[in-house]
């Protein structure tokens, strides 16, 4: 993958699949190292799936006997030097945490954040979802439940306005972070 946000997207997504109610996003930038986390309370892991799951020939899909989520992230962060790292307990939930050397000549770019976190958001409108995004210019943080609160129970977040709404609003907030004023 060629951007980091298609690797959240895809780690999300399998959050989504283990039945999770929460998701939570963090994008850190502290100078020279940049760390990914995705959080959820999902099924979890067992130790002994725990132990084999960044293994590409492991997966709980029935349609095909590969997974590759896992085991692309780790290549993508080793490559630069940095590390993957999974916490998980059936019942409770899975914490990825992924940490690349920006200064790297391999490390991805960060991608489009706001239509990832737009595209969580409006396929599993039931999913409270908040998104951290830190640099050292600041940080911000979006959080569904605010928005469900503005718009209201009869509003869902699926809606096309809202999707349109969140992606605007998050495209803004990762342009007042960049120093070129453009997503990275």
């Amino acid at each position: 993958m060629k951007e980091l946000s298609l690797h959240i997207l895809d780690i999300a997504q399998n959050s989504l699949s283990a039945g999770c109610t929460r998701l939570d996003l963090t994008a850190a930038e502290h100078g020279d190292e940049l760390t990914l986390v995705i959080a959820d309370d999902g099924r979890g892991m067992s130790r002994e799936f725990l132990a084999s799951v960044t293994d590409p020939f492991t997966t709980t899909r029935t349609t095909r006997k590969v997974g590759l989520g896992l085991p692309l992230l780790r290549l993508a962060a080793e490559q630069t030097g940095g590390s993957l790292t999974i916490e998980s307990a059936p019942g409770v939930g899975t914490t990825v945490t992924a940490v690349f050397h920006t200064g790297h000549i391999d490390c991805p770019p960060l991608g489009d954040m706001a239509l990832t976190v737009a595209l969580l958001v409006q396929g599993a409108p039931e999913v409270e979802v908040t998104y951290t995004r830190e640099s050292g210019r600041g940080s911000f943080t979006f959080d569904t439940r605010q928005v469900r609160q503005i718009l209201g129970p009869e509003i869902s977040l699926a809606e096309p306005e809202v999707f349109s709404w969140i992606q605007d609003y998050l495209a803004e907030q990762e342009a007042a972070l960049s120093d070129s004023g453009r997503n990275q």
